[in-house]
C-alpha cells in the first residue's frame, strides 16, 4: 500500500515593509499596513491535484508488477492485500454479500460432517472387491474397445460370440486397485496439509521442467476462473506476467487471449473432465499443449481407472490432489455455506442438508485451485471469480445457469477473507502463513 504523507501547510507571508511615514522622527501614530488576502483556494487545489497524481502513479506501478497491490501482511504474511484495492473493478459489487454471522462451535462441528462419506466407502469397497463389469453404472469402462478383443471363433458356454478381455485391462486393473486403496486410506482430516503442497505438487513440476525439486514457492500465481465477467476485461497481459498461471477445467483460451491470456503452468480439472478425455484415442486432454502438467481432484472412486490409463500416455505430470487436502477444502467450503445459509434464511443448521443436497454438495474446481495456489505461491491473483446479471456463467460458452452442487456465494465469502482477513479461515493450521491475495474482475 502506498502511504502518502500530508504536505506541510505553506508558511505565512512575510510582513510588509515599514512605511516611510513610520520611519520619520515624528511620533505620530504609525499607519497600519494594508491586510493581505491569502490565496488559500489555489493552494488547496494544487495540493489536491498533487495527491491524486501520486496516488495514481503508485497504483499503476504496483499493478504493472502483476500481483495487485500488496499491503500490511507482506509476502506470506496473510495480511490485507491492497487496502481498498483488494477487489479490483466491478468485482467489488460482484462479490459483495450479506454480512455473515460469526463462526461458532456448532457450525464448525456441523461443517465436519461429510454426508457423502458412507456412500464413498461403500463405492470404494465394491470397486476393490468386485470388477467394473459387475455393476451397470461401471459397465462402460469394461466395454471400451481398447480393453476388448473380438475373436470371431470365440464362443461362450451358450455358443454366443464372446468378447475377450485385453491383457492391458488386467494391468490397469491392478494399478487401479492399488491407487484406489492408498487414496481411501489417506482420506482424513489433517489441518497442516497446506504446508505439504509444495512437496506434493510443485516438486513434481520442478522435476518435469528439468529443475531440482525446490521448496521455493512460485513468486506470483494467477488463478484464472471461468466466469463471463472476464470478457472485455483486458487482463490477458497481466495474467501472463505472473510466474505461474493456473487454469480450470480445460477452459478455452483461443480467441480470448486479450481477456484471459495464453500462458498455462498448471491445468486444474475435476476427474469428470478426465473421464471424458479417457474415451479419446491416446487419452488426449491437452488444450494447452501436451507438455502442460495437470492436477485434478477425484469426484468418483471409479475415475481412478481414467487416471491410470491417461497417466500412462501423458508426457507431463498428472497429479491427483491429496485426499487430506480434499477433506480440508470440503470442510472450509461447508463452513462458509452454513454461515451464508443462516444469514440469508435464519433457519437452523439442520435445514441446510435439504437446501443444498448435502450428499452431492461439493466445492468447485476453482475453490480448490485457489487453495492450491495459496499453498505453493508467494503472491496470488484471482481473475474471473464472481458474477453479474449480464454475464454468462462461463466466458467461453453460452451457459447462464450454475451447477446446484456448488455454493458460489459462499466461496466468494472465502475469497474475500483470503484477501482481507485470512486468519478467519477455519480448519487451517494456525502455523500456516497465507500469502497476499488480490482479486480482479
Amino acid at each position: 500500500m502506498c502511504q502518502l504523507n500530508r504536505a506541510a501547510s505553506p508558511p505565512p507571508p512575510p510582513p510588509p515593509p515599514p512605511s516611510i511615514a513610520a520611519a520619520a522622527p515624528r511620533r505620530s501614530k504609525p499607519a497600519s499596513p494594508a491586510p493581505m488576502k491569502r490565496p488559500a483556494r489555489p493552494l488547496f487545489s494544487i495540493l489536491l491535484l498533487a495527491l491524486l497524481a501520486v496516488a495514481l502513479t503508485c497504483r499503476t506501478a504496483l499493478l504493472r508488477r502483476g500481483g495487485g497491490v500488496s499491503g500490511g501482511g507482506g509476502v506470506g504474511g496473510g495480511g490485507v492485500v491492497g487496502g481498498p484495492f483488494e477487489l479490483e473493478g466491478a468485482a467489488q459489487s460482484v462479490m459483495r454479500g450479506a454480512p455473515l454471522p460469526d463462526l461458532n462451535s456448532s457450525m464448525l462441528r456441523y461443517a465436519e460432517i461429510d454426508a457423502s462419506e458412507e456412500w464413498l466407502k461403500k463405492e470404494t469397497e465394491q470397486l476393490l472387491e468386485g470388477d467394473l463389469a459387475s455393476s451397470g453404472r461401471f459397465r462402460t469402462y469394461g466395454t471400451w474397445r481398447r480393453f476388448n478383443h473380438h475373436d470371431p471363433k470365440a464362443r461362450n458356454s451358450r455358443g454366443m460370440p464372446a468378447t475377450l478381455r485385453s491383457p492391458m485391462f488386467y494391468r490397469y486393473w491392478l494399478d487401479f486397485r492399488r491407487n484406489l486403496r492408498d487414496w481411501a486410506r489417506s482420506k482424513r482430516f489433517q489441518p497442516d496439509v497446506m504446508d505439504d503442497l509444495v512437496r506434493l505438487v510443485k516438486h513434481p513440476l520442478d522435476r518435469h521442467a528439468g529443475l531440482p525439486a525446490s521448496d521455493r514457492r512460485y513468486a506470483s500465481c494467477a488463478v484464472v476462473g471461468n466466469s463471463g465477467i472476464l470478457l472485455q476485461s483486458g487482463h490477458g497481459e497481466l495474467i501472463d506476467s505472473h510466474e505461474a498461471v493456473i487454469r480450470l477445467n480445460n477452459a478455452r483460451i483461443e480467441n480470448f487471449g486479450r481477456d484471459v491470456g495464453s500462458k498455462t503452468t498448471i491445468s486444474f480439472v475435476n476427474s469428470n473432465i478426465l473421464h471424458f478425455c479417457a474415451r479419446r484415442e491416446g487419452c488426449f486432454c491437452h488444450p494447452y499443449g501436451p507438455s502442460v502438467p495437470m492436477a485434478m481432484y477425484i469426484c468418483q472412486p471409479a475415475h481412478f481407472l481414467d487416471y491410470i490409463m491417461c497417466n500412462a500416455s501423458h508426457k507431463a505430470p498428472l497429479i491427483v490432489t491429496d485426499p487430506r487436502f480434499d477433506v480440508l477444502c470440503a470442510r472450509i467450503v461447508k463452513s462458509y455455506s452454513l454461515r451464508r445459509f443462516v444469514a440469508e434464511t435464519g433457519r437452523p443448521l439442520e435445514a441446510w442438508d435439504a437446501a443444498h443436497d448435502a450428499a452431492n454438495f461439493h466445492y468447485s474446481s476453482g475453490m480448490q485451485a485457489v487453495m492450491l495456489a495459496a499453498g505453493i505461491c508467494d503472491r496470488v491473483s484471482l481473475f474471473g471469480f464472481g458474477k453479474s446479471a449480464a454475464a454468462k456463467h462461463h466466458y467461453y460458452t453460452n451457459q447462464k445457469s450454475e451447477l446446484g452442487l456448488h455454493h458460489y456465494e459462499a466461496e466468494y465469502d472465502l475469497y474475500r477473507d483470503l484477501a482481507q482477513q485470512p486468519r478467519a479461515i477455519p480448519f487451517v493450521s494456525a502455523k500456516f502463513r497465507f500469502p497476499p491475495v488480490a482479486i480482479y474482475r
